[in-house]
């Protein structure tokens, strides 16, 4: 489990592809320290496996199947991904709750500075199938990132970022029409779960009655 608080960017030392799969290296000198064999980190909002750990970077493998779905597949040698070790036990619990379980990419539309103001609007046109999962004040990852909904029109996403998420994140390295992992509060899927099983309960109780005559 993650928080969606960045603790390192990290660069993209190499890329392999055998078989459809893809083995990437990345340079991180802080996160590799602190990295054993098989343990999980957060690449930009996916959960991955991290794999043959030097003092200054470590390996991950993707999947045909991660490679497709995930922004991932934008990268190349050099590009900056987000890093976030796996939260312990023990510690503060910021941020909110992320699983590393990308469910969609969105696309960046922009980086907007606000008016009289240090900070920015960051607009994103989600997936049509995650919008009924996002809502006002919600939260949501992009990225790996841990942020705010300010605004959601349609499908296009807007999300107030300040000049500190600017310079500890990825984010700076994006252009418009890149595409970016989302991961929706898993608070709402779960919501969407109990409701369609009450629904459900709900739809056979009447027609049980229906069929008895009442």
């Amino acid at each position: 489990m993650f928080t969606g608080l960045v603790e390192e960017v990290g660069t993209i030392a190499s890329i392999v592809e055998k078989a459809g799969n893809h083995r990437i290296t990345i340079h991180a000198p802080a996160s590799a320290k602190e990295l054993k064999e098989g343990n999980s980190i957060a690449v930009s909002g996916v959960c991955l496996t991290a794999l043959d750990i030097k003092p200054d970077s470590f390996c991950a493998d993707l999947a045909r199947e991660t490679w497709m779905r995930t922004s991932l597949s934008r990268l190349t040698q050099g590009a900056q991904v987000n890093l976030e070790l796996s939260l312990k036990v023990d510690a503060r619990m910021g941020g909110h709750i992320v699983q590393g379980h990308v469910d969609g990419t969105g696309r960046l539309a922009g980086l907007e500075p606000i008016p009289n103001a240090d900070d920015f609007w960051m607009h994103i046109d989600i997936p049509e199938d995650l919008e009924k999962y996002v809502v006002f004040k919600g939260s949501i990852a992009i990225e790996g990132i841990s942020l705010t909904v300010a605004r959601l029109e349609g499908l296009r996403l807007t999300i107030a970022i300040i000049p500190h998420t600017i310079k500890m994140t990825n984010l700076k390295s994006l252009q418009p029409g890149d595409p970016v992992n989302i991961e929706t509060d898993i608070v709402a899927k779960y919501l969407e779960k109990w409701t369609k099983r009450e629904q459900l309960a709900e739809a056979l109780s009447v027609e049980s009655l229906v069929a008895r005559g009442f």
